[in-house]
């Protein structure tokens, strides 16, 4: 008797497990994003928002300065989808025939000045960028927002000699933040998040410039259609929104 109970118990098991009952189901491969540093506030809103909304679905997030990703991205790193802080770095991944569809613009941004809190060094704009009291610290010109502060520089007829060329906008405020630096040039959104330990010095229309962001799906996803579906949010109304919250602007 005691053994046909157990059989019948274990019958019972291999049915539960088969119909998916309740025994656990391994969770499936998460995608992993590789965004653009200015990207890390909104896209961690973003990856919340989605995995609520898509049921098991995990979104793994991995920021850097843009070239760095590229970098990784051409030497076979695993990733499922791509956002660039510009369009030519993208244009990298696309020449390296690593995406699986064309990329998409998602957000676009611009350049500020940060400074320290209260603004002790007393910076109204770029020309004041050249005093010789000022350490002034630029991303490198391979990095977008580095390229894009150099551009706005030459805009404006200013030079600046950076004493410190930066991976990424995130580093750059650190910098600045810690005292390290007195100014720094970088996008509108980070000096947003970084509000209470950093002021920001305006840069007017006619010497600023615009930043594209691009997204893309690549050729090495292990979940290309829980990746797709990620770009396709990113670019909704809902993600749009999102994205506006964090002081980016349409694509």
């Amino acid at each position: 008797m005691k053994m046909k109970k157990l059989v019948i118990a274990v019958g019972v098991l291999a049915g539960l497990v088969a119909c998916g009952g309740s025994a656990a189901t391994a969770p499936g491969p998460a995608t992993r994003v590789f965004a653009a540093a200015s990207l890390t506030a909104p896209f961690e809103e973003l990856a919340r928002r989605f995995e609520a909304a898509h049921a098991g679905s995990r979104i793994q997030l991995q920021f850097a300065g843009t070239p760095t990703l590229v970098l990784q991205i051409r030497e076979g790193a695993e990733a499922d989808v791509f956002a660039s802080a510009d369009l030519p770095n993208m244009q990298k991944v696309v020449d390296a025939k690593a995406t699986a569809a064309a990329p998409q613009p998602f957000a676009s941004n611009r350049l500020t000045i940060v400074v320290a809190k209260g603004n002790p060094k007393h910076v109204v704009g770029l020309a004041d960028l050249t005093r010789a009291d000022l350490k002034v610290a630029l991303c490198g010109p391979e990095v977008p927002a580095g390229k894009y502060a150099r551009q706005a520089l030459a805009k404006a007829n200013v030079e600046v000699r950076s004493v410190s060329d930066e991976p990424s906008v995130k580093a750059l405020a650190s910098k600045i933040e810690l005292g390290e630096v007195d100014a720094g040039i970088v996008y509108v959104t980070d000096a947003t998040s970084a509000a209470a330990r950093l002021d920001a010095v305006s840069i007017p229309e006619s010497q600023n410039v615009i930043a594209t962001y691009p997204i893309a799906v690549l050729v090495k996803s292990r979940t290309p259609a829980v990746a797709a579906q990620f770009v396709e949010y990113v670019r909704s109304p809902a993600g749009q929104a999102v994205l506006s919250q964090f002081g980016f602007g349409a694509p």
